[in-house]
């Protein structure tokens, strides 16, 4: 299925879709170069463009928007692995089965949502809106997904999802916390020139 049917397909008919996925063969590196990579470059690129037409560069400066666009993109990388961990490494203790190219279906797929949403991170006050929307919905996609893809038990499946986006987002913190003191950092002293 290409990029583009798999996306509108996983936002409009989810249910349906996450069969179909179950259905195919997949592998957490293979879903990283075909499908989370290309997606992530979504919210990276249009916050970056956002600043640029409503700042005009001005403030910071383009190098700061450029590290942070950069920062974005690395993170939603990064959180793909771990919420894939995250959800194989819990499986066991929510009934579901353990299958890490499963977990990255989830993973991938369930994101969709938080991706696409970052197309109007363009405008910065209706970015944080609509992206807190798209978070909200790929929890949902995540709670559709795990049924079908992780054998998740209905009644264990709500405890799952809440469980693995609590993990998911500590982790985020810390990533996000280490890699923007390091660019930043670097940033600064190619900026201040220490």
């Amino acid at each position: 299925m290409n990029l583009i049917e798999r996306v509108k397909n996983i936002l409009l008919t989810p249910k349906t879709e996450w069969d179909v996925i179950n259905g195919e063969t997949a592998t957490p590196m293979s879903l990283l170069t075909g499908y989370v990579l290309l997606l992530a470059l979504i919210p990276a690129g249009c916050s970056f463009l956002g600043a640029m037409l409503f700042t005009g560069g001005l403030g910071w400066g383009m190098k700061y928007y450029i590290t942070l666009a950069i920062i974005s993109y690395i993170l939603s990388v990064a959180s793909f692995f771990v919420f894939t961990y995250a959800l194989d490494l819990l499986a066991t203790s929510f009934g579901s089965e353990k299958n890490i190219n499963k977990s990255a279906q989830v993973a991938a797929y369930s994101s969709t949502a938080s991706y696409v949403a970052g197309i109007l991170s363009i405008i910065p006050f209706l970015g944080i809106l609509v992206s807190l929307a798209g978070a909200v919905y790929a929890a949902y996609l995540m709670y559709l997904g795990v049924g079908p893809l992780k054998k998740t038990p209905e009644d264990k499946k709500v405890i799952y999802v809440v469980v693995v986006i609590l993990a998911v987002f500590v982790a985020y913190a810390i990533i996000s916390a280490i890699l923007g003191a390091v660019l930043l950092a670097s940033f600064r002293t190619s900026v201040l020139g220490y």
